[in-house]
């Protein structure tokens, strides 16, 4: 299966400002798994954004940045009044199942030590690894949000210790900026991939500048990977 492609409308892990032009290009494009940041836009706005998702037949992802408790436990609170499927990111488990309990969103939070903004995965291999373990293993933490390309070490290596060592699903985000990342990352196995700056910034189609053709590519790209998994 291939993996799934999020389209996250944000750049420096901030959402962008003209989120609802491009937001309105990716679902022409066919995109229909699209994410933001909780930070860069205003509440209501990112309320607009969440219900012209839904209302395009897609899901909304929102990606938590915050670095401490308080701001890690009012982006859940946004989250829930936002009503996005998916919600992604964040170091405190313990602080924010109970709040988004019974919403039915999906809780994908950071395994490893996220530090900086924008959020950079510090830690060895092994560290991450057992945390990874650690947060799979709660109740109500339904995958795995890892910074993989945020990581200074081996990155191929690093995806596959955590995908080999964690049964649920697995999205790796920030800095898949090539068709050689997302290659990595759909024959690692991972569930899903999100790619946002890099889309905007035309890395690739450099034939084609305009975000469908772009948006095109990567899932081309991780569909010609999965292909190959399959020969």
């Amino acid at each position: 299966m291939t993996s799934v492609f999020v389209f996250m409308l944000t750049r420096h892990d901030r959402t962008i400002a003209d989120a609802f032009e491009r937001l309105e290009e990716a679902l022409d494009a066919g995109v229909r798994h699209i994410g933001f940041k909780d930070v860069g836009l205003p509440m209501s706005d990112l309320v607009k954004l969440a219900d012209r998702i839904h209302a395009a037949g897609g899901r909304a992802y929102l990606e938590v940045v915050s670095l401490d408790a308080a701001s890690e436990v009012a982006s859940a609170q946004s989250a829930v009044a936002l009503g996005v499927d998916v919600l992604m990111g964040g170091t405190r488990p313990s602080a924010v199942l109970p709040i988004i309990a019974g919403s039915g969103i999906e809780y994908f939070p950071f395994p490893g030590q996220i530090v900086g903004h924008p959020s950079r995965l510090a830690g060895t291999v092994s560290d991450i690894v057992a945390s990874a373990q650690a947060l799979a293993a709660m109740d109500g933490v339904d995958g795995l949000d890892l910074l993989a390309y945020r990581f200074s070490g081996d990155v191929e290596d690093l995806i596959a210790q955590v995908r080999a060592a964690v049964a649920k699903p697995l999205m790796v985000a920030g800095s898949i900026d090539r068709p050689e990342r997302i290659q990595a990352v759909v024959s690692a196995g991972a569930w899903g991939f999100t790619v946002g700056t890099a889309a905007l910034d035309g890395c690739f189609h450099p034939e084609r500048a305009a975000l469908a053709a772009q948006l095109a590519a990567i899932a081309d790209y991780a569909a010609k990977s999965s292909r190959q998994l399959s020969v």
